[in-house]
Order: structure tokens, then C-alpha cells, then sequence
């Protein structure tokens, strides 16, 4: 069985990594997911926000039983040192909704004693707003923000399972995205009803067009990084060795 599983929220987050690898769709809580397979890990795309993160990590759990959990995506830079591109693999994960702090397995690897690994992931349950980034830097002193990491952890937690949040970031910190909560319903985002709203505002457009740009060169150095480095056992130490996909 995969030694790793890997949660996106979308499947473009995770595309160029698993684009070759097969799948199988398999049934949990009343949803479909599609489980991308390699000899040693296994990668899915279940839904934006944290319940759909808390769904996709049990499926996997309950029908994969890895050794470790990764929460793969791209998130929003809290501090104007971030660009759009950079990956990051942060130490600690917190959840704004109550404040919990959960570790990570980067710890004792050599990138947790680099900037790279020396960061704190901000879990938000809606997509954050230049405001919001502001508050939730200066509230928690993290270094960026996503929706799904906490309740990955979460899921490690409770089954007794290594954790690791795998980040790029692909908006910064000054970057208003347009307004994209609403669109989001049970995990996935209406995209054409996205599309219709869009259509009738647009000055939006050009902000869109970027935000879509700066997330495929999130997504495509999130996937060198988990290809390079998490796939060949060179994050998590003391682990079985791993061999290069």
C-alpha cells in the first residue's frame, strides 16, 4: 500500500504530479474521489475548506492506511517577504477557528532549520481577503494561509500518522482576490456560476486572469517539491527509504 497520501483541495493543485499516474474513484461520506496511485503514494483532490479536507483525509485514511499525511495546495502570503512561486514547508500549523497549534513532521529534517521550514500555516475557513491577511499576521504571527491544513492534521492526529503541510504561494500578501467564498458549495467551486458573475464585472478580469496565471506556477513548483523531495524521503527522516518516481 502507498506509504504517502497527499491532500489538494483542487485537482490542479496536484495535475502536473499525478497527470500519468492511474486512478480509481472510490466512494466515502456520499462522495466520489478520485485517488491518483503510485507504488508508493497515493494523491487526491477532496474539495476547498476545511470539512471537505476532514472527508478526503478519512477516505484516504480508512481505505490506503499511509504512514503519512501531507496537506499539499497553494495558500496566500501573510508577509511581503513570500512571493508567488515559493514553497513553503512550515513547522506549525494553526487553526484560526480556535486557535489550536498542530506540529509538524519538518521539525527534525534539514529544512525545518531553514526560512523555508521555520514558518506557521494560518488555516482560515474562507478565502482571505487583504484585511483578513493583515489581521491574521499580526494575530497569530504566521507566514501564510490556507483553508485545509488544519483538519489534515487533525486527521494524523487522531490515527496516529506523520503530518506535513507542502505550500505554495500563489497570491501575495498585497494581492486583493476577487471575492470567491460564495461560489464554494460542499468543497467544490461553482465555476460557472463564478463565470456568470464575472462576465458582468469586468474589471475583474484582469485580476482573475492573474490570480489563474500565479496559481498553475504555484502548482507546477508545489509539484517539483513533493516529487523531489517528499517522494524521495528527503523531508521526513527515519522513515523507510523511498525510491525517486
Amino acid at each position: 500500500m502507498p506509504k504517502i497520501a497527499i491532500i489538494a483541495a483542487m485537482e490542479g493543485e496536484i495535475r502536473p504530479l499525478v497527470k500519468s499516474w492511474p486512478s480509481k474513484i472510490i466512494r466515502h461520506e456520499r462522495f466520489d474521489y478520485t485517488f491518483h496511485e503510485s507504488p508508493i503514494t497515493v494523491a487526491v483532490a477532496g474539495g476547498i475548506g476545511p470539512e471537505a479536507a476532514r472527508r478526503a483525509a478519512e477516505a484516504v485514511i480508512i481505505n490506503y492506511y499511509p504512514e503519512i499525511l501531507i496537506s499539499a495546495g497553494v495558500a496566500g502570503a501573510l508577509v511581503p517577504e513570500l512571493q508567488v512561486g515559493d514553497t513553503i514547508f512550515p513547522a506549525t500549523v494553526l487553526d484560526t477557528r480556535d486557535g489550536s497549534r498542530h506540529p509538524t513532521a519538518i521539525g527534525n529534517a534539514p529544512l525545518g532549520n531553514t526560512s523555508l521550514g521555520r514558518t506557521t500555516l494560518a488555516s482560515y475557513p474562507e478565502v482571505a481577503s487583504v484585511a483578513q491577511k493583515l489581521q491574521l499576521a499580526k494575530s497569530y504571527g504566521a507566514h501564510a494561509v490556507d483553508m485545509e491544513a488544519a483538519e489534515v492534521a487533525r486527521a494524523a492526529q487522531k490515527h496516529n500518522l506523520q503530518f506535513l503541510a507542502v505550500k505554495a504561494i500563489s497570491d501575495e500578501l498585497n494581492f486583493e482576490i476577487p471575492e470567491m467564498s460564495r461560489f464554494i458549495r460542499n468543497g467544490q467551486f461553482a465555476t460557472a456560476a463564478f463565470a456568470a458573475h464575472l462576465a458582468l464585472r469586468p474589471w475583474l478580469w484582469l485580476r482573475v486572469f492573474r490570480l489563474a496565471r500565479n496559481t498553475v506556477l504555484a502548482s507546477e513548483n508545489l509539484c517539483a517539491w513533493l516529487r523531489d523531495s517528499a517522494l524521495t524521503n528527503t523531508i521526513v527522516p527515519g522513515t523507510q527509504k523511498l525510491h525517486q518516481l
